[in-house]
C-alpha cells in the first residue's frame, strides 16, 4: 500500500496530512505519480472558482514513497529552478486569481496541465530565486504571526461578550454557581430576581409546514416566510427569504409580528436556543414549523431581554443540556423553551439590562470591525507581496513554460 495525496490535502501554502489515504500503485503508476522534495502540487479542480489551484510545495514529510492523484497537478521543477520559489510562484498564481482566469468548467471548474504549462514564468538566476524565497519565507512568517495574534484577540472578544452579557443578566454566573439541582450552573439569585419559568410570561407561535400537496386553489395568501437558515445567533438574515402560497387561515396562525422572538428547533448544539428578536422587517412575513416565535406578555417580558438571556451561560447550559443530541446536531422542543426559567426583574430593569449590554456589545462590535479591517488588509498585503516578489518588480528574465515539468 502507498500513501497518496488528494486535492483535500492541498491548502493554500500548506498540506494537511491528517487525512492521507493509501491504495495499490502499479509500478507504473509508482513511476508515474510518485512525489520528489521539491515538487509543487496543484489542485486541478473545485466546485468554487476562487478556490481552483491551491498549491502546496511537498518536503517529503512523509517517510517512503508517496504519490499523488489524478485531481492535483504536479509541478516539477527542472534543474535550475527552485521548487520553493516554484511554489511561491503557484500562490501568486492562485492569489491573483491567474488559475481561475485559465480554468473551464461550469459547476465544476478545471485547469488543465497544458494551460498551466502555457502560463509565463519570470525566472531569475537559481541564486535570486532562492534569495526571493527566502524573503518571502521571512516576510509572510510575520504576516502570519499578525494574523494569528489578531484572531486571538477576536476570540479574546468573543469571551469579552459571553461573559459581559452572562454578568449583566445573571451576576455571580461565571465566578459563584452554586451546583444546585437542577440548574447546577446557576449562583444565589438575589431576592428580587426571581426564577420564572417562560411559559408564564410568554405565548409560543408554531410555523406553518411547507407541504407542496397543500390544497391552494381557494382563498390563499403568497407571503414572505423564514426558514431555519434565515434565523441567525443576533441576526435575522434576508438575503435569501423565499415565498410561499397558502390559506389566508394557516397564514394567520403563522404570522410573525414586532417583538417576537425567533427561536430555531434544531442546529449547532452551541446555538440551540439562541433567540433573534423579529423587528418586522418584511410586513407579514410567516415562519416554518422549524422556526419558533415566542411573544413576550409586554407587561412582564422585555424580547431584548430574552434574546439577551438565551446568550448567557445559564442559556448556554440549559438549551445545551435539555437539547436532543445526534452526531452533528441538535434539537428542541416548544415544552422545553417554554420550560426555560429565566430571572425575571422588573420591567424598568430589563430595559436597562438591555441598553447597559448593548452599549457594551456595540463596543465590542466596533472592536472586531477594526480587527476585521486589519485582518483583510493582512491578506490583501500578503497576496500583493508575493505577486511584486515573483514578477516583474524583481530583476528577472522571462521563460514561457521554461524548466517546468506539469504532469
Amino acid at each position: 500500500m502507498t500513501s497518496y495525496l488528494r486535492a483535500a490535502n492541498v491548502k493554500d501554502g500548506v498540506l494537511d496530512l491528517n487525512d492521507v489515504q493509501s491504495m495499490n500503485f502499479s509500478p507504473s503508476e509508482q513511476v508515474t505519480f510518485s512525489l520528489r522534495e521539491g515538487d509543487v502540487l496543484v489542485t486541478e479542480g473545485s466546485g468554487s472558482l476562487s478556490s481552483v489551484g491551491a498549491s502546496a510545495v511537498w518536503r517529503a514529510e512523509i517517510k517512503g514513497n508517496v504519490c499523488f492523484q489524478n485531481t492535483l497537478l504536479r509541478l516539477r521543477p527542472r534543474e535550475g529552478v527552485d521548487g520553493n520559489f516554484l511554489g511561491w510562484w503557484a500562490r501568486s498564481a492562485f492569489g491573483s486569481g491567474i488559475f481561475a482566469s485559465i480554468a473551464s468548467g461550469a459547476n465544476i471548474y478545471h485547469v488543465s496541465a497544458e494551460r498551466v504549462r502555457a502560463l509565463p514564468l519570470l525566472l531569475p538566476e537559481l541564486d535570486e530565486q532562492r534569495r526571493i524565497a527566502d524573503f518571502l519565507d521571512a516576510e509572510t512568517t510575520n504576516i502570519d504571526r499578525l494574523t494569528t495574534a489578531r484572531r486571538q484577540q477576536l476570540a479574546a472578544l468573543d469571551d469579552r461578550a459571553y461573559a459581559g452579557v452572562s454578568e449583566a443578566l445573571v451576576p455571580g454566573s461565571l465566578a459563584a454557581p452554586l451546583g444546585a439541582w437542577p440548574w447546577v450552573w446557576l449562583p444565589k439569585l438575589p431576592e428580587d430576581l426571581p426564577l420564572v419559568r417562560l411559559g408564564y410570561v410568554c405565548l409560543l407561535q408554531t410555523g406553518l409546514t411547507v407541504d407542496g400537496k397543500r390544497d391552494v386553489s381557494g382563498d390563499v395568501v403568497t407571503r414572505p416566510y423564514l426558514r431555519v437558515a434565515n434565523v441567525q445567533a443576533d441576526h435575522v438574515a434576508l438575503d435569501s427569504v423565499t415565498e410561499i402560497t397558502v390559506p389566508r387561515g394557516i397564514a394567520a396562525r403563522s404570522t410573525l409580528r414586532p417583538g417576537d422572538v425567533l427561536m430555531t428547533e434544531g442546529g449547532d448544539l452551541d446555538k440551540l436556543g439562541r433567540g433573534t428578536v423579529w423587528k418586522g422587517e418584511l410586513p407579514g412575513c410567516l415562519h416554518q414549523n422549524h422556526v419558533f416565535a415566542l411573544r413576550p406578555d409586554s407587561e412582564r417580558l422585555v424580547g431584548d431581554y430574552l434574546a439577551l438571556m438565551t446568550q448567557t451561560l445559564h442559556g448556554r447550559c440549559y438549551f445545551e443540556s435539555t437539547g436532543v443530541k445526534t452526531t452533528n446536531l441538535a434539537s428542541t422542543n416548544s415544552r422545553k423553551i417554554l420550560n426555560f426559567p429565566i430571572p425575571l426583574p422588573g420591567i424598568g430593569q430589563q430595559r436597562n439590562l438591555v441598553q447597559e449590554v448593548r452599549r457594551n456589545l456595540d463596543a465590542v462590535a466596533r472592536a472586531r470591525s477594526a480587527l476585521g479591517q486589519q485582518l483583510n488588509l493582512l491578506s490583501e498585503r500578503r497576496k500583493a507581496l508575493i505577486t511584486a516578489a515573483v514578477t516583474g518588480q524583481l530583476d528577472v528574465t522571462t521563460a514561457s513554460g521554461r524548466g517546468v515539468d506539469v504532469t
